[in-house]
């Protein structure tokens, strides 16, 4: 039973016989009661703003490959841009730095006093 609705008492909806039994079989597979069932439906609708009316659309299956084919297309599009322009920009930054090397001088060293 509901722990925390323990105390309140029960309410009668108006529902038809064939809805009914759909709600119950609906509500002993996913193992809960017919009031956490239809408590859990009501906070779903309301948290995601959608209306039981209203159709997803296309699956989850058809979803996830329109996401893979936008993420494949941005794949190749970093790296287009990675091939024509950052590679030979990369390029031509090394070969200035390279090109102009600071001369290498010797070092000092200091000579010793009581060498002498």
């Amino acid at each position: 039973m509901d722990r925390e609705f323990k105390k309140e008492k029960f309410e009668t909806l108006k529902i038809k016989s064939s809805v009914a039994q759909k709600f119950k079989r609906y509500s002993r597979a996913i193992s809960k009661s017919q009031s956490m069932s239809l408590l859990a439906m009501l906070e779903f609708f309301e948290a995601t703003g959608l209306s039981p009316e209203e159709r997803l659309g296309p699956n989850i299956k058809t979803l996830e490959s329109l996401l893979k084919k936008r993420i494949n297309a941005v794949i190749a599009i970093v790296r287009d841009i990675e091939k024509n322009q950052t590679k030979p920009t990369v390029a031509m930054m090394q070969s200035l730095f390279e090109g102009v090397e600071p001369d290498k001088k010797e070092l000092l060293l200091e000579k010793d006093s009581k060498s002498k």
